[in-house]
C-alpha cells in the first residue's frame, strides 16, 4: 500500500492499495467525462495503473466523488467493484469526512459556525442558489467552518461539509457574503490567472471499505496565489 506522494504522468498519487487509489487533483482537471470531451483525471489514473502494473486489457476504475474543475485536492477512486459499492454506501450514510481549505474575500461574522441552507440548481446556467428556508425542489445543505487565518484582506477558512451537494461550499459561503477568491460565478470580484478558485479538498478520512481500518488521505494545497499569502507548509498547523 502506498501512502507517500508519487508523481507520474502528470498525476500525483497520494494513496494507493489494491482497492483504492487517491490523487491530488490539479486545478483545471476534469474528474469525469462531460460534454467537452476533454481528457479526464480518471483516464490519467487508468493509464497510470495500466503501465505501473502492466495490466492487459481495460482497467477498472470507479468514480466515487467529484471536485469541480477549478477546485484542487483529494480525489479517491475505487480499483475494485466491491470498494466502489461500499464507498458509495458510505457517502450516502455520510460516514466519509471531508475537510476543505477556502480563501474568501470577507471574514464571517462568527469565527466558527454551522451553515444550513436549502439549495436548488439551475441546470441551464450551472449555478446553485442558496435559500434560508425550504422551497420547491431545494435540498438541505449543511457545513461547519472555522477561521484559520487572515492576511492582506484574505481570510482562510477550514470547511467541513456534512452534506455533499453540488457547488455546496461555493454557494453557502457566497450566501453569507464570503465569496471564494476567484469564484466569479458566486460573487468574486476578480478572476485568478489559472482560472482556479481558492478552494482545496485537503483531507478525506473514512474506514477502509474492505480492510475496515481507518484511512486518512491528505493533499498539499497549491503554491500559487492566493495560497502563498498564508505560506501553508503543513497540515499540522490546523
Amino acid at each position: 500500500m502506498r501512502r507517500e506522494k508519487y508523481n507520474s504522468g502528470g498525476i500525483v498519487v497520494i494513496f494507493e492499495d489494491n482497492h483504492l487509489i487517491a490523487v491530488n487533483k490539479p486545478v483545471g482537471a476534469l474528474v469525469h467525462g462531460d460534454e467537452t470531451g476533454d481528457d479526464t483525471l480518471a483516464d490519467a489514473v487508468k493509464r497510470y495503473i495500466k503501465v505501473r502494473y502492466k495490466k492487459p486489457g481495460d482497467v477498472f476504475l470507479g468514480v466515487i466523488h467529484r471536485l469541480d474543475r477549478p477546485v484542487s485536492g483529494v480525489v479517491v477512486f475505487a480499483r475494485t467493484s466491491k470498494a466502489l459499492v461500499r464507498m458509495n454506501k458510505m457517502l450516502q450514510e455520510k460516514t466519509i469526512d471531508k475537510k476543505y481549505l477556502a480563501i474568501v474575500g470577507k471574514r464571517p461574522d462568527e469565527f466558527s459556525g454551522t451553515l444550513i441552507h436549502h439549495l436548488v440548481k439551475d441546470e441551464t446556467k450551472n449555478i446553485v442558489k442558496a435559500h434560508q428556508s425550504p422551497r420547491t425542489g431545494t435540498k438541505e445543505a449543511i457545513l461547519h467552518y472555522a477561521l484559520k487565518g487572515e492576511l492582506d484582506g484574505k481570510v482562510l477558512l477550514e470547511v467541513n461539509p456534512i452534506t455533499g451537494r453540488s457547488h455546496q461550499i461555493r454557494a453557502q459561503l457566497s450566501k453569507i457574503g464570503c465569496w471564494i477568491v476567484g469564484d466569479l460565478k458566486y460573487g468574486a470580484t476578480y478572476p485568478l490567472d489559472n482560472k482556479s478558485i481558492a478552494l482545496h479538498c485537503k483531507e478525506m478520512s473514512f474506514m477502509h471499505p474492505v480492510k475496515n481500518e481507518p484511512v486518512v488521505i491528505t493533499a498539499e494545497q497549491p503554491k500559487s496565489f492566493p495560497w502563498n499569502i498564508f505560506s501553508i507548509e503543513s497540515d499540522e498547523k490546523f
